[in-house]
C-alpha cells in the first residue's frame, strides 16, 4: 500500500488530516442507487483505504440511500480516534433514482438523523449543505434558510462543523454571516477551473476546499495532453490529475473514489508523483483551452 503522508496534511475540522482521502459514493450501486454488487469488497476498499492511511472519508445518507453509510459503518465501526466523515444533505432521492432537492428545516432534520442512525455515532463531524439550486452545477439562490436550520442542529450538538457544496462564491459569503463555514466542496478539475479565484480565497481563509470529480465524473475528461503528461511519467492519468490538484492549492483535499482495492492503490499513489514544472505548464493550460 502506497504511503500517502507525502501528500501532506490540512488543519480541518479540528483535525489534522492527510489530503489524500476517501470518496464512498461508488460504493452504492449503479447510478448512486441500490446496493453494491459485491458488500464484502465494499467493505475491503474502505478497510484498506484506513490501513493505508486515509482518515477523511466523505459520505452521505443519499448514496443508496442508506446504503453506503450502513457500509461504512459495518467496516469501521467502532470509528477510528482521527477518523473525519464528513457527509452531506439537501437532497432526497425517489424511487426512480432521481436526485430532489430537500431544504426544508424537517427534511434537514430527518437527513441528519438519517446519517446518524445509519453510521451509529451520535454528532456528524462535518455535514455539507448541498445546494440544489442547479443539479449539474452551482446556481445562484439564498441558501440563508436551510443554513440557519443546520446551524440550530449545531447548537443541538447533532452536527459539530459545516460545510457547504454545489455553491457560488457569492452562497459561501452569505453562509459565512451565518455560520463558521469549514469546507467547500464543488465540481474542479484540470479541464473545469471557474473556481479558481474561490480556491485561491478559501486558501487564504485557511477554508478547505474538496473538489470532486477530478476526472470529470460521469463524462470522463478526454484529453491528450493529459494523456500524455501521464505516459511521460508512466502513471495514469487519474493520478496526473490529482497531483495537479495537490499541487494546485494547499487547502485542496482529495476524496477520489472506487469499488476496487487495485484501483485504491492506484489513486493514492498519486501522493508521490512529483510533476515537473513543464509538465504543470501543460496540464494548466488544459484548463485555458
Amino acid at each position: 500500500m502506497q504511503t500517502i503522508e507525502k501528500a501532506g496534511t490540512f488543519h480541518f475540522a479540528g483535525r489534522s488530516v492527510n489530503r489524500l482521502g476517501y470518496g464512498a459514493m461508488q460504493l452504492a450501486g449503479p447510478g448512486v442507487f441500490g446496493p453494491p454488487k459485491d458488500r464484502d469488497a465494499a467493505v475491503a476498499v474502505l478497510r484498506a483505504a484506513v490501513a493505508a492511511g486515509v482518515n477523511h472519508i466523505d459520505t452521505s445518507d443519499f448514496y443508496g440511500p442508506h446504503v453506503t453509510n450502513q457500509i461504512i459503518r459495518e467496516a469501521l465501526s467502532p470509528f477510528p480516534d482521527d477518523l473525519l466523515i464528513v457527509s452531506k444533505i439537501g437532497a432526497t432521492r425517489g424511487d426512480d433514482a432521481s436526485w430532489n432537492p430537500a431544504f426544508g428545516a424537517d427534511d434537514l432534520k430527518r437527513a441528519v438523523e438519517d446519517n446518524l442512525r445509519n453510521l451509529g455515532i451520535d454528532a456528524l463531524d462535518v455535514v455539507n449543505f448541498r445546494a440544489m439550486f442547479g443539479i449539474h452545477g452551482p446556481a445562484e439562490g439564498s441558501i440563508a434558510e436551510p443554513l440557519t436550520a443546520i446551524a440550530d442542529l449545531q447548537r443541538q450538538g447533532l452536527v459539530s462543523h459545516i460545510g457547504l457544496s454545489n455553491v457560488t462564491a457569492t452562497q459561501v459569503k452569505e453562509g459565512q454571516g451565518i455560520a463558521e463555514i469549514v469546507c467547500v466542496q464543488n465540481m474542479y478539475n484540470i479541464a473545469h477551473r471557474e473556481d479558481d479565484a474561490l480556491v485561491d480565497a478559501l486558501a487564504e481563509q485557511g477554508i478547505a476546499y474538496v473538489p470532486f470529480f477530478p476526472l470529470g465524473g460521469f463524462s470522463p475528461l478526454q484529453s491528450d495532453a493529459l494523456t500524455e503528461v501521464a505516459r511521460t511519467l508512466g502513471a495514469t492519468p487519474m493520478q496526473v490529475a490529482l497531483a495537479w490538484l495537490l499541487r494546485r492549492a494547499p487547502n485542496i483535499l482529495l476524496i477520489p473514489g472506487t469499488s476496487s482495492v487495485a484501483h485504491l492503490e492506484e489513486n493514492l499513489a498519486a501522493a508521490s508523483l512529483e510533476l515537473p514544472d513543464d509538465a504543470v505548464a501543460t496540464l494548466d493550460a488544459i484548463g485555458g483551452a
